[in-house]
């Protein structure tokens, strides 16, 4: 590992320590499933398809509740969902999982419904979608300490394609691969920015196709966790098949560390 690697290992468990000796109040944080999308180019519930015979948003569940730093989970769905996720709640010992609230019309609106649903007592909030059932606890924790460090993280991915800027039609500018991010969730961010920036959104009729364009439009810098790309969402029928095999991999890999007694 280099010797910036370092550094920030050491750095992150020096806040993790910091956090974890103060005042658990001050850093309470809740994660916000969303889960209330129609699916409409799977033709089919996603959330429900089996992923290595459980359910795609069951798997994204399980990542959150093994977090560190997770302390409760709120899921916003649709009204039809909300007895087969209780089930799943019961089935699975989804523990974390408090409160199940219906969604609107919009993603962006769904989790402003999942935020009035929060107790009093939470900091923080992390964004996520319910349909990436591949989100490491690893990645929300790091997510998370990069939060309480900056007040606003995201897992994001590095491009490995070039980016071309258009028009619709034409390419106009080719940014810095380098530079160009992939953004993924979880996104995580001090409750009282996110209520600020989601609600000046809904006032003004803005509409971001992330969390994290609604803190960028008020101003405020988002701190970039870099995540595996393996962090995919469930968006059409092939993905699936992606994920099964994604999934048999690390669950080779972990084989083989058992097997080691490592």
């Amino acid at each position: 590992m280099s010797d910036d690697g370092v550094s920030r290992r050491l750095r992150d468990v020096s806040d993790a320590l910091r956090i974890a000796s103060g005042n658990p109040k001050n850093r309470r944080t809740a994660a916000i499933i969303a889960a209330a999308g129609s699916s409409e180019r799977m033709g089919t519930p996603k959330l429900f398809l089996r992923l290595a015979g459980i359910p795609v948003i069951v798997h994204t569940f399980l990542a959150y509740e093994k977090s560190a730093y997770i302390d409760t989970t709120v899921c916003v769905t649709r009204p039809e969902y909300t007895d087969i996720i209780e089930e799943f709640r019961i089935k699975f010992g989804i523990s974390k999982l408090q409160k199940i609230v219906t969604g609107s019309d919009t993603r962006q609106k769904s989790i402003i419904c999942g935020i009035e649903a929060l107790e009093s007592d939470v900091r923080y909030v992390a964004i996520a979608d319910g349909a990436r059932p591949l989100t490491e606890p690893r990645t929300i924790d790091a997510v998370c300490l990069a939060a309480y460090r900056h007040g606003a993280a995201t897992a994001a991915f590095r491009a490995s394609d070039t980016v071309k800027i258009t028009d619709g039609s034409f390419i106009e500018s080719t940014p810095d691969r380098s530079l160009c991010r992939l953004a993924a969730t979880p996104q995580v961010f001090s409750l009282g920015l996110y209520r600020a920036a989601s609600y000046s959104a809904a006032d003004d009729g803005f509409e971001g196709t992330d969390d994290n364009q609604l803190v960028e439009r008020i101003g405020a810098k988002v701190a970039v966790v870099e995540c595996s790309k393996n962090n995919i969402k469930i968006t059409e029928p092939g993905d699936i098949e992606i994920a099964e095999a994604i999934l048999s991999v690390r669950n080779g890999k972990q084989n083989v560390q058992d097997r080691s007694g490592i």
